[in-house]
């Protein structure tokens, strides 16, 4: 029975626990809107100094944005024709590969992740 836990000590030991999160880094944007995009920016979330993020995707298209932050909360903005600007609130991009970000025809939006 003693071997059995100094097995079982000596794997908890070996077994290397997940990294901390690194706060956000390199990510692509979908833009599931259905319009098209413009002025894409970013903010930690509750601040108020907006950042470009650069072009904004197309209806249906994909964009990769090259990004760097040790936080994980953002806010993401952008401009959506014919309905003004939206901003999708308290984004999580810590270990996000991608963001979509959605509007449906009542004017509701979210973020889907992948």
């Amino acid at each position: 029975m003693i071997k059995f836990g100094f097995l079982i000590a000596f794997v908890a030991v070996a077994v290397p626990s997940p990294a901390a999160a690194q706060g956000a880094s390199g990510f692509s944007v979908v833009n599931q809107t259905g319009l098209n995009m413009t002025n894409l920016t970013i903010r930690r979330f509750g601040t108020q100094g907006w950042k470009a993020l650069g072009n904004a995707p197309s209806p249906g298209g994909r964009g990769s944005v090259q990004f760097s932050d040790p936080d994980c909360a953002f806010d993401i903005q952008a401009t959506l024709e014919g309905v003004g600007t939206v901003v999708w609130n308290g984004v999580n991009l810590c270990e996000v590969k991608t963001v979509i970000l959605n509007r449906n025809a009542s004017g509701a939006i979210w973020v889907d992740y992948e």
